[in-house]
């Protein structure tokens, strides 16, 4: 069985509105945790997963890739970075 994060804390000058983005995110509920991921789309492939979470408020950011990499960098609405990673998980 594999292990998975269930909480980490991340700083946020408005924790609601950066819950509701990672609840939409990650179709999760609000609990009392702010929380910062790399995620890995689970029913479509990265680069629709890609634009779905640049529709909810994700950016792209530049933390001097390459372009070779299999990941997206891109920050949630107030500016924490985040990976979107190539694996689907199921």
């Amino acid at each position: 069985m594999a292990s998975r994060i269930s909480e980490l804390v991340i700083p946020s000058l408005d924790p609601r509105r950066l819950a509701a983005f990672w609840c939409e995110v990650l179709d999760f509920t609000v609990l009392e945790l702010r929380m910062h991921f790399d995620v890995n789309a689970t029913d479509r492939d990265q680069d629709a997963e890609l634009e779905r979470l640049l529709k909810v408020g994700a950016r792209r950011v530049d933390i001097g890739q390459t372009g070779e990499e299999s990941w997206h960098c891109l920050a949630d609405p107030e500016g924490n970075e985040f990976c979107l990673l190539r694996t689907r998980l199921s």
